[in-house]
């Protein structure tokens, strides 16, 4: 089952569960997928204007990868409301914004551990002859694509910044 089809039978088992924050998350979840692929259509359709509606609708389909962008985009978005609301001491919805992102985050494949992205990062570190924090950008350049949804780019790049300290 595609990723996006268990989204849509996530949300019909919650809004049968009377789940009101799972439903409200995964209408949100897959209201930004279906802007993505929107987005994904337009594209297409500028670069190809002889392109029929039924072809447009079947390329502009997001892959699981590309939702997994999504999911990361949406929880992003929820860690920056969280430091706000703290920030705001709005406790109340510090702890509403966490209950959303657990709900999020179970769409996600398997995340690495801070001690296999170490690890990959000190082989990338080592094949590029990286020295010094200048040299960040290559790193993570290299090493992101093998990280690619599997990783949070912010988590990775504290890693990279430390090993090259």
């Amino acid at each position: 089952m595609r990723l996006k089809e268990k989204i849509q039978t996530d949300l019909i088992k919650a809004m049968k569960g009377k789940k009101e924050v799972e439903v409200s998350v995964l209408r949100l979840l897959l209201n930004s997928i279906f802007n993505k692929e929107k987005e994904k259509r337009y594209k297409i359709a500028k670069e190809d204007p002889k392109k029929k509606k039924d072809e447009l609708e079947k390329e502009s389909q997001l892959t699981d990868e590309e939702i997994n962008q999504v999911i990361f985009s949406e929880i992003k978005k929820r860690k920056e409301s969280i430091v706000e609301f703290e920030r705001g001491k709005r406790i109340d919805l510090v702890k509403k914004e966490k209950e959303e992102m657990e709900v999020l985050k179970k769409y996600l494949p398997e995340q690495f551990s801070a001690e296999e992205i170490k690890k990959m990062a000190k082989e990338v570190i080592e094949k590029i002859g990286a020295k010094s924090p200048k040299d960040m950008g290559k790193v993570m350049g290299s090493l992101m694509p093998k990280l690619k949804g599997k990783a949070e780019g912010s988590s990775v790049s504290k890693i990279v910044k430390e090993l090259l300290s």
